[in-house]
């Protein structure tokens, strides 16, 4: 909670900034580093809506088939995005996951494939990382 509030305090007005260089030259960085941590953050969490509404537009429209490959990609798509998602909140100082999940609507598929990650094999064949 500290550090969540250390960040959004470090995003004020820029006239702090310049206040508080006078202070710690570091401040004008620490603002910038900050900045591009939330700017991120809300990247990652357009990206992540929209794999979960794909996802979910996909399940609709095709129900009862079974089209597992173009289901398997979008759920990796999903699983990646919300791995780096918790993992850039986790910079930001904001740990809880859990609300993330319920605020979200992650369904627990695409928490089951978070951070597990593809790799090629020398044959072509892909295989999933533990």
């Amino acid at each position: 909670m500290r550090q969540a509030r250390k960040l959004l305090s470090v995003l004020d007005a820029p006239s702090s900034i310049v206040e508080a260089s006078v202070e710690n030259p570091n401040a004008a960085l620490e603002y910038e580093i900050a900045r591009e941590k939330a700017s991120s953050l809300g990247r990652l969490g357009c990206r992540l809506e929209a794999a979960l509404a794909a996802l979910q537009a996909f399940d609709q429209s095709h129900v009862r088939r079974n089209l597992g490959g173009e289901r398997e990609a979008l759920l990796a798509e999903a699983g990646t995005l919300l791995w780096y998602f918790i993992v850039q909140r986790e910079a930001c100082g904001l740990r809880d996951s859990a609300r993330v999940m319920q605020d979200y609507g992650v369904p627990r598929d695409v928490r089951a494939r978070m951070g597990v990650s593809r790799r090629t094999m020398e044959d072509g064949r892909q295989t999933k990382d533990r």
